[in-house]
């Protein structure tokens, strides 16, 4: 197994680590200066290993709560959004003062789902974080909890680190947080649970395993690591889930010992425009599609033409990006659609050859071309 781990992790050359909320808090007792001094020195480890490093980091709200003497996390939108702009400040200190102590620069890069989920933006942020690394610092990512909404937030920063990690195509995620991993059931109720040790990411039986929510601090489970790690696994990245306190325990992991749960990316990588489609979270609505339809497409590499939808749900326009769903509402595949909402209703079920009488105009002979078009 550990030998196995040194093929799959030694040659790894850029990594996104990504730090809970109840690590960098000590379980919401305030910001732990020394847990995030002792991961800034393994983070300076690793860059003397020629290992480029971007931290994502929990841990602003639950800083802020603290400093706003907040027991419980508020349910309130803008309260949250207050607790953000608060223990965000602390956050940024505390983790440039202790990279500092090892010589290494910071940079602070809060994002938000609109700047992933608009093309330009997701380039932007792209150049800037490669540009980042490439001048040797490293970058302390969060979501910019202070402006974002529900409606538009990634929801936890499991996801984050995941579109991260693709957004730079790392080749690897750590997920550090505080279990040992993930197991076969919760060991906090089911004492016979068993270490996962190593599984491939994006495997159905491992969402059964994760279960359901985290700690009151943060806000992810073991569910959103094991959905993270399947994300991840899309640009070719394995993904490693492991107790954040466990001594040296980034050193350990790159040098192939068996810490924690390692899910393998067995999957060709995705080409990097077609990731982007992917990791979209907010798909503008959905198009339904009949099984020969769904065949076409995920066996035999096709177009999705307008006679193999059967409804569409939602309100977009051209150039947005849709969720495509088989009969049984199963997501497929995501593209960038030809046609706005109101006209793809109005072709649905007809051979291309017939949009020209349906619309008055012909903007191209498919819903969505394979071209802009990703399976899931």
């Amino acid at each position: 197994m550990a030998s196995a781990r040194r093929t799959e992790l030694a040659h790894c050359r850029r990594v996104v680590v990504k730090i809970g909320s109840s690590l960098v808090t000590n379980a919401g007792a305030g910001l732990d200066r020394d847990a995030i001094a002792d991961w800034a020195a393994q983070v300076a480890k690793l860059r003397a290993r020629s290992v480029e490093v971007l931290i994502v980091s929990s841990g602003a709200i639950a800083e802020g709560m603290k400093r706003l003497g907040w027991a419980k996390r508020p349910h309130a939108v803008n309260e949250q959004q207050a607790a953000a702009a608060v223990g965000q400040m602390g956050l940024a200190q505390i983790w440039e003062s202790c990279f500092a102590a090892q010589g290494l620069a910071t940079a602070q890069v809060l994002l938000t789902h609109e700047d992933l989920g608009d093309r330009r933006r997701y380039l932007n942020a792209r150049s800037t974080l490669r540009t980042l690394v490439d001048l040797g610092v490293v970058p302390i990512i969060n979501e910019n909890d202070t402006v974002t909404v529900d409606e538009i937030r990634f929801g936890d920063n499991d996801t984050l680190a995941a579109l991260a990690t693709n957004l730079i195509e790392a080749d690897a995620l750590v997920i550090l947080t505080d279990q040992q991993g993930l197991f076969s059931a919760d060991p906090r109720r089911d004492p016979a649970a068993k270490l996962v040790s190593r599984a491939q990411a994006g495997d159905e039986s491992l969402e059964a395993m994760a279960g359901g929510a985290g700690s009151h601090i943060g806000s992810g489970g073991m569910l959103t690591k094991v959905t993270a790690a399947k994300r991840a696994a899309r640009s070719g990245a394995h993904t490693v889930i492991a107790w954040g306190r466990e001594p040296s325990v980034l050193a350990r992991v790159f040098d192939g010992e068996a810490i924690g749960s390692l899910l393998v990316a067995e999957a060709v990588p995705v080409a990097a425009r077609k990731q982007w489609l992917a990791d979209h979270l907010k798909p503008s609505g959905h198009i339904t599609l009949d099984a020969g339809a769904v065949q076409a497409l995920t066996r035999d590499g096709k177009s999705l033409l307008p006679i193999g939808a059967t409804a569409i749900v939602g309100e977009f326009e051209r150039g947005e990006i849709v969720s495509v769903q088989g009969p049984d509402g199963r997501e497929i595949a995501r593209g960038l659609v030809n046609y706005a909402a109101a006209e793809a209703a109005k072709i649905i079920r007809k051979p291309s050859s017939e949009i020209e009488l349906a619309l008055g105009y012909v903007a191209e002979p498919e819903l969505i071309h394979r071209d802009n078009l990703v399976i899931l």
